[in-house]
């Protein structure tokens, strides 16, 4: 699976900041293996010229699934950590979803898959 990081100029788009979003997208995603090809990560801040909001960071990720549509969500926070782990649960259960609803075992293997992603959602 490949992981690019996409930031613009008023965050953080060092190699530190790569290194960290590849570290938490491939311990989330890696469960889904080959079925994942890519995964962009587009880091920006958001500004309105009002005021300041407390959520001014927002991560998009976007996977790209062998033989399906990309699945993009995005998150706001306070910070690029929290937005980057918001975005990625969010990233982890639409990608569960999406290859559970092409499975062609049917409901038994969306059970489980519900089962194991509410299991990994308790743990984070």
């Amino acid at each position: 699976m490949q992981i690019l990081l996409h930031a613009s100029a008023n965050t953080d788009g060092s190699p530190l900041m790569a290194e960290h979003i590849t570290t938490v997208v491939t311990n989330a995603m890696g469960r889904f293996g080959e079925r994942i090809t890519s995964v962009e990560a587009h880091l920006s801040g958001v500004s309105s010229p009002d005021a300041s909001s407390a959520d001014d960071i927002q991560c998009a990720l976007e996977a790209r699934l062998a033989g399906l549509e990309p699945v993009i969500v995005k998150e706001h926070a306070g910070n690029a950590h929290q937005a980057i782990e918001g975005a990625v649960r969010k990233l982890r259960r639409a990608v569960g979803t999406a290859l559970a609803k092409h499975d062609p075992r049917g409901h038994q293997a969306r059970a489980a898959l519900n089962a194991a992603q509410a299991a990994a959602d308790a743990t984070d």
